[in-house]
């Protein structure tokens, strides 16, 4: 008797739960060997997923009519992110300032692509030369902060309490909007959003963030509570943004380039967003 083959089990959302857990783990387990080893190596992932992004949004903006000068764009993304990192990293040696490095290569990206679009003709260049300065600004800019926190003094616990905090709102708010969520946040962007959920967001945020802070980073609980708070802010801004991209192109997921979890911009969102958020907060309380 022959058998059919099982389908590959699926979530409530249509998701492949194999994949979705393997390739979670994956990315998981590079990014803690990275950030524990070889802060390079965190770095280059970093580059690799946001290039991907990059990729995704020109795809997406493609779909009302929006070209990004991909290339200029993609190539500008790795000197952004890797060299601003690499001048924060070596500024005690060289004595180059950080911000001097990403504001060459953020002008000299955003100049080269609008060069570049010259060759395709005056129609639609003004739109497709916004499509190339909102990726510039939407993804290596706001990533690079990730590199510049890892840069900082104690840049790996920074960063780890980063990502604890984005993590807590991301399972604090699903948790409790699931259960208890009655009164929407942003009906008109993002319908299973509630407020109950953001409270769940910030407890749990602020839960894992105060210990992280006190254990791993040796400052107060307050710290830590300033530091969840703007991050669940910025992270739940950070969703509702890339919600909002999705809404006006037409589509679900950004790509399908992570089995099991869509695109990668639909799992960076929210650090695009909390990464120079939480970098105010380092830059004005410390440790420095």
């Amino acid at each position: 008797m022959s058998h059919q083959a099982e389908a590959p089990r699926t979530s409530r959302a249509g998701r492949d739960l194999p994949a979705a857990i393997a390739v979670g783990l994956g990315l998981f387990a590079l990014v803690v060997v990275t950030l524990l080893w070889f802060h390079p190596g965190f770095i280059a992932l970093l580059v690799v997923l946001t290039s991907l992004g990059c990729v995704e949004l020109h795809h997406a903006l493609d779909k009302v009519g929006m070209r990004s000068a991909l290339i200029p764009v993609v190539i500008g993304n790795v000197a952004i992110i890797g060299g601003s990192y690499a001048a924060a990293e070596l500024q005690p040696v060289t004595k180059l300032p950080w911000h001097v490095v990403l504001l060459g290569f953020l002008g000299v990206t955003v100049m080269v692509a609008l060069v570049w679009r010259m060759f395709g003709g005056a129609d639609g260049y003004a739109r497709d030369s916004a499509a190339s300065l909102f990726t510039i600004s939407y993804v290596p800019l706001l990533a690079s902060f990730v590199g510049l926190i890892l840069a900082s003094p104690h840049g790996a616990a920074k960063v780890v309490a980063v990502f604890l905090a984005i993590s807590g709102t991301d399972t604090g708010g699903y948790a409790v909007g699931a259960t208890l969520g009655k009164h929407p946040m942003a009906p008109l962007i993002s319908p299973k959003k509630t407020w109950e959920g953001f409270a769940g967001s910030l407890a749990l945020a602020s839960l894992v963030t105060i210990l992280m802070v006190v254990f791993g980073m040796g400052q107060p609980w307050w710290y830590g509570l300033i530091l969840a708070v703007v991050v669940v802010v910025a992270s739940t801004a950070g969703d509702l943004i890339e919600s909002m991209i999705k809404r006006d192109v037409g589509i679900k997921d950004m790509s399908s380039f992570l089995p099991g979890h869509g695109g990668v911009l639909d799992r960076l969102d929210s650090t695009l967003v909390a990464a120079p958020a939480a970098w105010i907060v380092f830059a004005l309380l410390g440790p420095n």
